[in-house]
């Protein structure tokens, strides 16, 4: 199954479960995209003992996961040159969602 994920928070433990899932997905064997939206593109910058979002998003693309984050948000952050994830737009988020048999949003 191929599955599209749209997380739009950067609250500690939502985005760190949106990761637990997508990594379960994986090693389900699903093909699975996040997409990085609003304040979601900020992830990258949580620090949290008990909810540690960059390790499951590293264990994530590290079990090949894509991961698209939105342009629009990250240049209004002024966060083109600290992210890791690839610039995209929303046709990108758009084409996601088609590719996606099931999309599931945090």
């Amino acid at each position: 199954m191929k599955i599209g994920i749209l997380l739009e928070t950067k609250e500690h433990e939502k985005a760190w479960n949106a990761f637990r899932f997508a990594n379960t997905a994986l090693g389900k064997g699903n093909d699975v995209k996040v997409f990085l939206m609003g304040e979601a593109v900020e992830i990258e910058d949580i620090k949290d003992d008990k909810f540690d979002v960059v390790d499951m998003m590293n264990q994530y693309t590290e079990a090949k996961g894509e991961i698209l984050a939105c342009g629009t948000c990250i240049m209004s952050r002024h966060l083109e040159d600290k992210t890791h994830c690839p610039i995209s737009t929303m046709v990108d988020c758009v084409e996601m969602v088609e590719w996606s048999d099931k999309t599931v949003t945090f």
